[in-house]
């Protein structure tokens, strides 16, 4: 169950065997089925959720009962309300499986005791922090700059196997425009081939 997470992990620190062994520990396996929630807007996230399989979503629903897409994870992917996780306090959005999913979870005091413990873990977190600064950076510019169109590509291009796994509707809540709007850009790549 944790060979994808001791890949990425050793993507960016390298453990010993027994420090593998160790981790372990920690972690609680989690089996959610499609459409299952790991999370509720409101109730604390008591949980980081490493993703060995499946693709989970995490989404905000307005006034208006509309879905806006945060993020999307999948295998090697972490997913969390970090705030809510960090701080204890109600969780601002929600996390379910768009497909069947296997996960790895870790508790914040299951997060404190492991950085102490395998303190080559504190700087595999430091560089996934580092890196979701980024990413939320990125996509903050690119909400802002890029056309419907360009958004679409880009995220194309960076997830080719992404896009043919999520359904149409949530890739354009994802991008901020209507399932509409999506179609109508799709339609007009192919017709450009």
């Amino acid at each position: 169950m944790f060979d994808v997470f001791f890949t990425h992990v050793n993507e960016k620190v390298s453990l010993t065997i027994a420090e593998q062994e160790q981790l372990k520990t920690f972690f609680l396996p989690k089996k959610l089925r499609k459409k299952q929630y790991l999370l509720q807007e409101d109730d604390v996230c008591r949980y980081m959720a490493f993703v060995e399989k499946g693709l989970l979503r995490s989404y905000n629903v307005d006034d208006r009962g509309n879905e806006h897409m945060l993020q999307f994870a999948w295998e090697g992917w972490w997913i969390a309300d970090t705030y809510s996780f960090l701080s204890e306090e109600p969780a601002a959005y929600n996390i379910d499986a768009i497909e069947d999913a296997e996960l790895l979870l870790l508790s914040l005091p299951q997060f404190e005791e492991m950085t102490l413990q395998i303190p080559k873990m504190e700087r595999y977190f430091r560089i996934l922090f580092q890196n979701n600064i980024i990413a939320k950076e990125r996509r903050l510019i690119s909400s802002i700059t890029y056309s419907a169109e360009e958004k679409y590509l880009r995220l194309s291009a960076s997830n080719p196997e992404l896009v043919q796994r999520i359904p149409q509707h949530l890739i354009a809540s994802y991008l901020g425009i209507t399932p509409e709007t999506l179609s109508r850009i799709r339609k007009n790549l192919l017709h450009r081939q």
